[in-house]
């Protein structure tokens, strides 16, 4: 009785919603319990690097240095994402340490640091993954604005012609780049942008911009001489590439910023027939390793895992089928390979120290981060006789409100938009407490719903 008279209210509640998906790469998959590795083999991953960070952070709450708050927002982000929750004393003294950067402007910045638009970007992931109530409202709030502010726009005196039209960039430099703009991205749609708000479209064109695909939409002088569905650093102020130009002129394509490239252009609407997707696709298809930054060697290899992993997961690949034709478990080669790098203090570190992957921290963060997407699991959404609320995602986390529920399932989906969630309720739990749960999933635009009493 109890599962059929919330199934119906289910049905009453929760409209239809358009999905997004990449169901191309998701045939002749295997069962769920074949693909990875389980939480266990994950978890003596993770566990000793969660115990690094503990012993490395700071006593104000910072890793690495007190005026790097972007190296500390990724650490505390990956200690999220790795089970801990905000009331954890490790990520409590991140938080208030992090918050002491916020600016007037509200941007979330070290005052004299040109990476305005990461550190911001992160802190932002930062304190939507954090919240459990209202408290960071309104820090989120500025802190979007503070980032529309930084893209190049219309603000900047450009037309949308100009190839850094819609990326954002680092303050030192005159131009956008992609990996600033898929933070740029990312750190907008876990905020509660949407995908058609002119700001995320803007970016759209930018790094449509920094494919190497001729095409209407990618004019550039690069686009015809590589052209090969890859990505590259930037093409604004005479382009540049971290993996060199070729002979012709071309800006050569490389794994972490394909990675990055193709991920932003899902957050801002393109489907999987998309011309601009199934080039990129093709390309990670050709390129597919665990063992390298394809185009960069070793050069920011951790980056590159995150990014791998993250982009895979919002795609809902489970095996990758390379343009050989084999069928890759990419969730298991990346733990796999983790596994191997992990040093006995259970952190990792980059011999190619480029981009501070020398700084264990940052490499540790990244691994973590990756790591967390090694993991297909539901959200269970408790719903108690007295309406209060938990979830258990990794770790139980106590919600304190159904604002801060929706909230809390749109920065899930900014990693799995398709991310299925189970509602359990007391067998005594009032009807109108699932509904209203129900309700916040429909805000927050899930798409699969299952209802469970206990």
């Amino acid at each position: 009785m109890f599962i059929r008279r919330f199934a119906a209210c289910l049905l009453c509640a929760v409209a239809p919603i358009p999905a997004l998906t990449m169901a191309a790469e998701a045939a002749d998959k295997p069962g769920a319990d074949a693909i990875g590795r389980d939480k266990q083999q994950l978890a003596r991953l993770q566990t000793p690097a969660v115990n690094f960070l503990r012993n490395t952070q700071g006593d104000d709450g910072s890793w690495t240095s007190p005026t790097a708050p972007g190296i500390s927002a990724l650490v505390t982000y990956s200690l999220l994402r790795s089970g801990l929750t905000a009331e954890d004393p490790t990520v409590k003294r991140s938080l208030q340490h992090l918050r002491s950067f916020v600016k007037p402007d509200g941007g979330i910045y070290y005052a004299k640091s040109n990476h305005r638009n990461y550190e911001t970007c992160i802190a932002l992931l930062v304190f939507g993954a954090a919240a459990s109530d209202d408290r960071y409202d309104t820090l989120i709030t500025n802190g979007k604005k503070f980032l529309r502010g930084l893209q190049w726009d219309s603000g900047e005196g450009l037309e949308s012609s100009d190839t850094g039209f819609g990326g954002a960039g680092y303050g030192s430099h005159e131009r956008p780049d992609l990996s600033n703009t898929q933070f740029l991205v990312e750190a907008l749609r876990s905020a509660g942008v949407p995908e058609d708000d002119p700001a995320m479209q803007n970016a759209l064109l930018f790094i449509s911009r920094c494919q190497n695909l001729e095409s209407p939409k990618n004019t550039t002088p690069f686009s015809a001489k590589v052209n090969d569905g890859g990505f590259y650093y930037t093409p604004a102020a005479g382009g540049t590439s971290q993996a060199g130009k070729t002979a012709n002129g071309g800006l050569r394509s490389y794994g972490s910023m394909t990675y990055a490239g193709l991920k932003s252009m899902v957050y801002a609407g393109l489907k999987s027939d998309d011309p601009r997707v199934q080039a990129a696709l093709a390309w990670i298809r050709k390129h597919y390793t665990v063992d390298q930054n394809p185009g960069l060697g070793q050069q920011g290899l951790f980056y590159y895992y995150h990014t791998f992993a993250k982009t895979l997961a919002v795609l809902e690949v489970d095996q990758l089928k390379d343009s050989d034709g084999q069928q890759h478990d990419w969730r298991a080669d990346l733990a796999d390979k983790l596994k191997a790098l992990q040093r006995d203090n259970g952190s990792w570190v980059n011999r190619a120290d480029r981009w501070y992957e020398g700084d264990p921290n940052l490499s540790t963060a990244y691994a973590l981060l990756a790591l967390s997407h090694c993991v297909r699991e539901n959200v269970v959404v408790n719903i108690l006789s007295d309406g209060s609320i938990s979830v258990q995602y990794g770790s139980a986390k106590p919600i304190k409100s159904l604002q801060a529920l929706e909230r809390m399932l749109v920065d899930l989906q900014v990693a799995r938009p398709r991310l299925p969630v189970v509602l359990r309720a007391d067998a005594d739990t009032e009807y109108r407490h699932v509904v209203a749960a129900m309700d916040a999933c429909r805000r927050a635009k899930i798409l699969s719903i299952t209802i469970q009493s206990q």
